[in-house]
């Protein structure tokens, strides 16, 4: 029978990787936004991001994905798919979202945002303790050259942010990227709610891989 020490040494190993990971997702996305060309800082993230890919013991890809792994496709950056936003009103909403293994997450719109050609997408809060804006997007690429569930523009619970003041938030679709649940079914994440799916495609941020998910 296992003990408590040993118990707890298990949830150590499990919990302080997850632990690193996200502090160096949140360095990732600091970098960014200290960074004056947003090119140069979507350089900077695809790097880093590659790098916890290839590497870090919380990635979302098995051993066998990360040997032949050579960098996440990403489309080419396209500056005019970098936006500013105010986020406007909407009417308040509270999703409850079941997840695998995360139990439910519960998600409270707290606006919306225009993008010009591309839609309105509402702005959530994750309504768990501490709290995070959330910005899903499925858009007309999904289940072809993207997941089909959809990506993540912003998840700051996680560190993804990319910045804004003044009521407004940096929405770059140039870092648009997939959820880990996307590349292994042993992850959970909630995915695009109506309010953000688009049939618009956005060919931006990450891809499928060629050939498939890495699994």
């Amino acid at each position: 029978m296992p003990t408590v020490a040993g118990a707890a040494c298990k949830a150590a190993r499990v919990s302080l990787p997850l632990l690193d990971w996200r502090r160096r997702v949140a360095a990732l996305h600091a970098a960014v936004r200290a960074t004056a060309d947003p090119e140069e800082g979507w350089r900077r993230w695809r790097a880093g991001r590659d790098e916890l890919f290839a590497g870090h013991p919380q990635s979302p890809l098995d051993g066998a994905a990360r040997a032949g792994f050579t960098g996440l496709p990403v489309a080419p950056y396209d500056p005019a798919l970098r936006f500013e936003p105010l986020v406007g009103p909407a009417e308040p909403l509270r999703l409850e979202v079941p997840t695998a293994a995360d139990g439910v997450v519960p998600l409270d719109r707290i606006g919306a945002v225009d993008l010009p050609g591309v839609g309105r997408l509402d702005v959530w809060w994750v309504a768990l303790y501490g709290g995070g804006v959330f910005l899903p997007l499925r858009d007309g690429t999904a289940g072809g050259s993207t997941y089909g569930g959809g990506r993540y523009l912003l998840d700051t619970v996680k560190g993804a942010d990319l910045g804004g003041d003044g009521g407004r938030l940096v929405v770059d679709l140039n870092f648009a990227y997939h959820p880990s649940c996307a590349y292994d079914p042993r992850w959970s994440c909630p995915l695009a709610p109506e309010g953000n799916r688009v049939a618009t495609p956005v060919a931006a941020g990450e891809q499928l891989p060629p050939g498939g998910w890495y699994r």
